[in-house]
């Protein structure tokens, strides 16, 4: 496993990316109000600073790529994927619930 250790430019890029994957996330499936905008932009924001890394190192072995891409270039990718998963999965969990919730 890489040590992507605590160069400012990767985490530079894991802020960029998980930003932009959650303001992507926002386009696709527009949230009801302001307070689940923010909710859900501020946790696909932390999960892409959280899970950026491994989630880039996965997509790359998955794809194949990984001789071909820099450190900077996985992180902001795995990044704005976990950021954007993590939105569409906590959205559609509050959406389900709120359905089949108690009335």
């Amino acid at each position: 496993m890489a040590d992507f250790g605590n160069d400012p430019s990767l985490w530079a890029a894991k802020g960029i990316g998980s930003a932009a994957g959650a303001a992507v996330s926002l386009v696709y499936m527009l949230p009801k109000g302001k307070r689940e905008a923010g909710s859900r932009f501020f946790t696909g924001l932390i999960c892409g600073l959280i899970f950026g890394g491994p989630a880039g190192l996965w997509i790359v072995a998955k794809l194949g790529i990984a001789g071909s891409l820099s450190g900077t270039e996985v992180m902001l990718t795995g990044s704005a994927a976990a950021s954007l998963s993590a939105w569409w999965v906590l959205g559609a969990a509050a959406r389900v619930a709120e359905r089949y919730g108690r009335k």
